[in-house]
């Protein structure tokens, strides 16, 4: 991704023109999360200014040179409904230790969590329900991936028995989409890599609950997968766009 990402965070590269921030965000608001905590670092300027600008960037407006507190927008998007907080975290701080620094700003209760560069159509509330449910200090979302090539199967003299194109891997994997208990920042430090130690020790005590996805996920971790994203958007069928 170092093309798309040498000037600029990688939750800033644009699929259809929008950030895959804001694809995340409109997912989520879409499903009644409205209140956004943003843990930035790399070049975390840029976060800071799409959103400190949001309405001048995207809309219409009147506004009396000088006075900036005129300004008048011509219309309104849903976007507006939204809180967000944006937190500089640091440049080399680890998952883990981001979290732990917005503690403040999360307070004593419940938070949903995830990665800036996944997109998925998680059924939230069902994720809600869920991880109450389980009554855990954490929920983490999982999902089957396909593979990305054909399977032989074979007899047990050598022959070929059949092809499988790009079957479904039987292991899970986390996609991120997490809820976290406020208990869950008991096990971070100011630095620690969440998916070591922290997710390592909540699992060895059962406190993790995995919520199994099947719709759609798609990081995007390589420009291919960035040219992949922007084609299906394009199409005009992405299954993540589950907002009017």
């Amino acid at each position: 991704m170092k093309e798309e990402t040498e000037f600029r965070p990688k939750p800033m590269v644009e699929v259809g023109g929008k950030p895959v921030l804001w694809h995340i965000m409109k997912i989520l608001a879409a499903q009644g999360i409205k209140e956004f905590v943003i843990c930035t670092g790399y070049k975390s300027e840029f976060i800071k200014n799409y959103f400190a600008n949001y309405g001048p960037a995207n809309l219409d407006f009147t506004v009396k040179l000088g006075d900036p507190d005129s300004i008048v927008y011509h219309s309104q998007h849903d976007e507006f409904e939204w809180t967000v907080t944006v937190v500089d975290t640091g440049l080399e701080t680890m998952t883990g230790g981001r979290i732990k620094r917005i503690q403040k700003f999360i307070g004593d209760e419940p938070f949903f969590c995830t990665y800036g560069d996944g997109i998925a159509n998680v059924d939230i509330q069902e994720l809600i329900k869920f991880h109450k449910a389980s009554g855990k200090f954490a929920s983490m979302t999982t999902t089957q991936l396909r593979s990305r090539f054909g399977v032989v199967d074979l007899e047990a003299d050598g022959s070929v028995a059949q092809f499988r194109e790009k079957p479904m891997v039987h292991d899970w994997v986390n996609i991120g989409y997490f809820i976290f208990e406020p208990q869950v920042f008991d096990y971070l430090e100011d630095n620690s890599v969440l998916e070591q130690e922290p997710l390592r020790n909540l699992a060895a005590e059962r406190q993790i609950a995995a919520f199994k996805h099947e719709g759609f996920w798609q990081p995007m971790d390589t420009q291919r997968e960035y040219q992949m994203l922007n084609e299906i958007w394009n199409s005009g069928n992405a299954p993540w766009k589950i907002w009017s």
